[in-house]
């Protein structure tokens, strides 16, 4: 194949791809909705539900053994397939604010979200809090309301909601019919033209019987009755007439978001977004790295070779293999199993011979892929999260940020005998990120630290000790509620009786106290020192 021909189909396939997060608080729908998008793309042929019960289908994404005991995401997945003529790679993120930093570790993979709304209780804090990174990365957002088939807020009070509390303008794109138990479909704000949805399967396990029409055809045909026609007849003109127009422009600037209603459970209104989505959303775009020289580069997806960063690392997805997947995004060029990269960060050539694609903890021989896809590559102990891979070498992209700690315990095996076991299991959990682990330079020096953002943290990574390499442990929660890295002298630095120095795998100080007034009174005492909660 010539030169021209390769760059062709790198443009093609770059064009085709949609890679996008599904952020949420949670237990907004986001997992179902994800499983939905599943089903109309024709990848499983049952919808599994996220409380099902136990005999049922559960969700594709959610693999994690915890993850399906208790019914919430854990952990970032990452899946891809065909929807229509697009290449959808979609990451669906842990709702739970105690995992937080894995979701805004994979917004960095993303090239849009889609923000999941609860009709009935609006903006949650950590709808907020993920939006706020959306913003600070400029990333496009698309809204949509879920289960309207149950009571909520007023479509017009959402809509302004989304303006007031995020910030950013609102764009109905579809307009719901009905709410509740009424809710029968969604309309076109632009052209009025309804559709309305029946079940096919119980718990919206199927595709929903779809029928298109006109607003006047569903009336004169008894379809709808007069009240509902004219009440949406009446909210459409008022939307023409006061709501924002939507901007493709601003949308893509992260100033606009568009807005879409349905029922991710019925699965009514569903179609129509996912339609729109893959119209709306960007393909993947070009992209900042910096030199060693610290000269600042963009890195263009179809003109630059293959380049990419891991943004994610997980170990035992699969209890055959045992082993460690790092997740890399493709930011730019043609990716080919058995590729000779670079790896910036130790300077060593690495061959990627054993790729995968990922569906939830499934994993499929990946030979071919192109910028936006997301590859899993067996980790050989070199890959950490933040690396950046490449053909020729000589940049690295944006690190990913590190968000102070709010929680500190010490962890300790119960049998020591399982010590070894115990040490391995926890070099394997710092390197994914589940805690950050760290050495007290000043007292609590007998037992690891472990730090992480919440106590949620903490459960999950002893249910995994046990669960993946049979350790029983115990956990004293230590009464630091704070963290700062230290910048300056460490050795001169003064703590206070409730404070302490710890040191980050990186061989970064950082500085854990009880109250956050002490930061104050830190700095007070240290006025040639920083303390920062957020380092690269």
């Amino acid at each position: 194949m010539s030169t021209s021909a390769i760059d062709s189909k790198l443009k093609i396939e770059s064009e085709r791809r949609r890679t996008f997060a599904i952020i949420s608080h949670p237990d907004a729908g986001k997992t179902t909705l994800t499983e939905k998008l599943l089903l109309y793309a024709g990848m499983i042929r049952t919808a599994g539900m996220v409380h099902g019960r136990k005999q049922g289908t559960k969700v594709s994404s959610d693999w994690m053994h915890m993850e399906r005991e208790r019914g919430i995401s854990i952990t970032a997945s990452a899946m891809q397939f065909a929807y229509k003529d697009n290449i959808i790679n979609v990451l669906d993120t842990p709702g739970h604010q105690d995992f937080s930093e894995d979701t805004y570790r994979t917004l960095t993979a993303a090239d849009s979200a889609v923000m999941v709304i609860d009709a009935a209780k609006g903006i949650e804090t950590q709808t907020r809090k993920l939006f706020e990174v959306c913003r600070m990365r400029g990333i496009p957002i698309l809204t949509f309301v879920n289960k309207m088939d149950l009571h909520g807020e007023d479509p017009f009070h959402l809509v302004a909601e989304v303006e007031e509390v995020l910030g950013i303008d609102a764009s109905p794109v579809n307009w719901p019919i009905g709410m509740g138990k009424t809710f029968r479909g969604v309309a076109d704000c632009n052209t009025a033209e309804i559709t309305l949805f029946e079940k096919a399967a119980k718990a919206g396990s199927a595709k929903a019987i779809a029928t298109s029409c006109s607003l006047q055809d569903a009336l004169s045909s008894g379809t709808i009755d007069e009240e509902v026609a004219e009440k949406l007849g009446y909210e459409l003109d008022l939307l023409k007439e006061a709501g924002n127009p939507f901007s493709r422009e601003k949308f893509l600037a992260g100033t606009n978001t568009p807005v879409f209603f349905g029922s991710a459970l019925t699965n009514f209104g569903v179609e129509p977004f996912f339609d729109a989505f893959a119209d709306l959303a960007p393909c993947p775009g070009i992209r900042t790295a910096d030199t060693p020289a610290g000269e600042e580069i963009l890195i263009d997806p179809v003109k630059n070779k293959f380049s990419g960063f891991v943004f994610k690392v997980q170990a035992n997805m699969d209890k055959k293999h045992r082993d460690s997947m790092a997740f890399i995004r493709v930011c730019s060029g043609r990716f080919e199993r058995d590729l000779l990269i670079k790896h910036q960060a130790s300077g060593k050539d690495i061959r990627l011979s054993r790729s995968h694609s990922m569906f939830g903890g499934e994993r499929t021989t990946l030979d071919t892929a192109y910028p936006g896809d997301i590859i899993g590559v067996v980790n050989p102990g070199v890959f950490a999260i933040g690396d950046t891979v490449s053909l020729d070498g000589g940049f690295k992209f944006k690190p990913l940020p590190k968000f102070p700690p709010e929680v500190i315990a010490q962890i300790r095996p119960k049998d020591l005998m399982k010590r070894k076991s115990f040490d391995k299991g926890m070099r394997q959990f710092a390197n994914e990120g589940t805690v950050l682990v760290l050495e007290g330079k000043t007292s609590h020096t007998s037992q690891p630290l472990v730090a992480a953002v919440g106590r949620l943290q903490f459960e999950v990574l002893q249910h995994r000790l046990k669960e993946e390499y049979n350790v029983d442990t115990e956990l004293d929660e230590l009464p630091y509620k704070h963290g700062a890295w230290l910048v300056g002298n460490t050795a001169q630095f003064r703590t206070t009786s409730s404070s302490f120095i710890a040191e980050d795998p990186h061989g970064r100080a950082i500085v854990l106290y009880t109250h956050e007034w002490e930061k104050r009174h830190l700095l007070e005492k240290n006025p040639d020192h920083e303390l920062i909660e957020f380092i690269d």
